[in-house]
């Protein structure tokens, strides 16, 4: 018996549809919008009450102590030794480097002052302590 379709009819599709490729690209992109001001603060510092003006977020670093006086640069876990070192070698690549400082209000105030002596150290002159606002 004979065949009834010629081979060279069933031709292979050497396209790629882009269409689900681009709806699956514009979902991240909604969800990154949605969640990115979320992740501002990743570690947990009730702050003090108090009013302050808006700082200008260029060239700046974090650093936060939590309640078991656990110290932080920019989210990650450091000593004091690592955050000198970290602080004179920011400062030596940008003299205007500002230093954002937020403490949770329950740690004994020497703590902080313990830090300020470290930046004070690295001749950082823009420092900031941050403070949640006033009801």
């Amino acid at each position: 018996m004979a065949r009834r379709t010629a081979l060279s009819r069933n031709r292979q599709i050497s396209e790629l549809n882009m269409t689900p490729l681009i709806d699956l690209t514009f979902l991240l992109l909604i969800t990154f919008i949605i969640t990115f001001p979320l992740i501002e603060q990743g570690v947990p510092v009730r702050l003090p009450k108090g009013e302050a003006s808006q700082l200008d977020q260029a060239n700046t670093f974090s650093i936060a102590l939590n309640e078991q006086a656990e110290l932080f640069l920019d989210e990650v876990p450091t000593s004091e030794e690592t955050l000198a070192l970290e602080l004179k070698a920011k400062a030596e690549a940008n003299p205007d480097v500002t230093i954002l400082l937020r403490a949770d209000e329950r740690i004994p105030y020497g703590k902080v002052v313990a830090i300020l002596r470290l930046v004070h150290g690295a001749n950082i002159t823009r420092m900031a302590l941050v403070t949640a606002p006033a009801p």
